[in-house]
């Protein structure tokens, strides 16, 4: 049995392909330094790199004839763990959290500590099972990393499980094959681990691009829906997620709320302190309304000095955060990049049920409610719910003054006398 396995693999020469995915590896490694020349602010791409080409110089070594390099065999397996330590910061720093450089060369100090060890002899079992498990830990750590994006794409949620795995495979199946067939490992072991490597950096490199693609893609469409000045969503965002946030809550029959805020004499603040000011006001307030409402509400500026904010509550609830961001805004804005302002808001605000496709109603609602508020003396809030009641009371009393309605016959009994 042994030897067809090795008739089969004959026609792979272990030395060449060493050298062949030495090679790859190591430019693999180069071209993402130089992707990361390019591209200074995705740092990542500088410690992948790197991780790169320090695994291709432990392979190097590790294939390498004995008599050329007289290092001892535990060395490139510690190259090996320190390029797993540094691809696990690349991913931390990627998803933009703090870098661990100890942790990163903690696996080879603890290789080569136990290595020294009378009961860790080279090719011991007590050796392979240490490198698994430190191969496995820093897996993990990648599979958790990788795990903790909230806003990926199909890409990045395909490398969340494709290179952790091929990260362990890579390591875990030559031991598989050893257990099960060492006399395969003996003769062939080179050839099966090389051939493994050259699969698993050519795969992950692609895997790597894809990611940072993606997150460069993600910057792009986020620049292209944030307002510049406030930090919040501009008008076409704004519209656009309002329109999402209305056909999910027809499914289930429940309100809308669209509130718009504008700021009071706001073109007087510009014409007496100037624009700089003016736009000190904006962000103020921006910052007020964010802090006062939940993450979850879509909040943007419409454009000028008005805002708007759409939430998935009745009215009730959006009277009550009305008039928390009015309030907070008007403690906030009696004093603006060291001017007394006294700056205020008002608010219009309206509620819609199964609004899906078009919301041109609700926001003409919630302006005219905003007028209102703005003809009443600004700095107060009106709702569309109050131009209701009010057509309604004056209907019935309208009704309660007018003279009955006499019956069709008593009309003709009249008429005929």
């Amino acid at each position: 049995m042994a030897n067809s396995h090795q008739l089969q693999l004959s026609f792979l020469d272990g030395p060449t392909l060493a050298f062949v995915t030495v090679c790859i590896v190591a430019l693999l490694g180069l071209f993402l330094i130089l992707a990361w020349l390019q591209q200074r602010d995705m740092r990542a791409l500088a410690w992948w790199g790197a991780a790169y080409l320090i695994g291709a110089s432990s392979l190097a070594l590790w294939a390498a004839p004995q008599p050329w390099i007289q290092l001892p065999q535990e060395i490139p397996f510690a190259l090996i763990f320190v390029a797993c330590g540094m691809f696990w910061n690349g991913v931390r720093l990627f998803r933009r959290r703090r870098l661990l450089p100890v942790a990163a060369f903690a696996g080879a100090a603890v290789w080569l500590i136990l290595c020294q060890l009378p009961g860790f002899g080279a090719g011991s079992a007590e050796r392979s099972v240490v490198g698994v498990v430190v191969v496995a830990i820093y897996t993990f750590f990648i599979a958790f990393e990788l795990s903790r994006e909230r806003r990926k794409s199909l890409y990045s949620r395909t490398a969340a499980i494709i290179v952790p795995c091929l990260h362990a495979t890579i390591f875990l199946l030559p031991l598989a094959i050893r257990s099960l067939a060492p006399d395969i490992v003996a003769s062939r072991w080179v050839t099966i681990f090389t051939l493994e490597t050259m699969l698993y950096a050519v795969g992950t490199a692609f895997i790597v691009l894809l990611m940072v693609k993606d997150r460069t893609v993600d910057l792009y469409r986020h620049a292209a829906s944030i307002d510049f000045l406030t930090g919040l969503l501009n008008r076409r965002a704004l519209l656009e997620n309002a329109l999402m946030l209305c056909a999910r809550q027809a499914k289930s029959h429940k309100p809308v709320t669209l509130m718009m805020f504008d700021l009071d004499h706001f073109k007087s603040i510009n014409d007496r302190f100037g624009h700089n000011v003016g736009d000190e006001a904006l962000r103020l307030f921006a910052a007020v309304i964010r802090r006062s409402m939940r993450a979850t509400d879509i909040i943007g500026r419409l454009g000028g000095e008005e805002f708007a904010a759409f939430i998935d509550e009745p009215m009730p609830v959006a009277e009550v955060i009305a008039e928390r961001v009015r309030t907070n805004f008007e403690a906030a804005g009696v004093v603006i990049a060291g001017h007394e302002i006294g700056a205020t808001v008002s608010v219009g605000a309206a509620t819609a049920i199964d609004v899906v496709t078009n919301i041109d109603a609700l926001v003409a609602r919630a302006d005219a409610a905003l007028y209102r508020a703005k003809r009443a003396g600004r700095n107060r809030l009106r709702t569309s719910d109050d131009e209701l009641a009010h057509e309604r009371a004056r209907l019935i009393s309208a009704a309660r003054h007018s003279p009955p309605i006499k019956p069709a016959r008593v009309l003709q009994r009249e008429s005929a006398a």
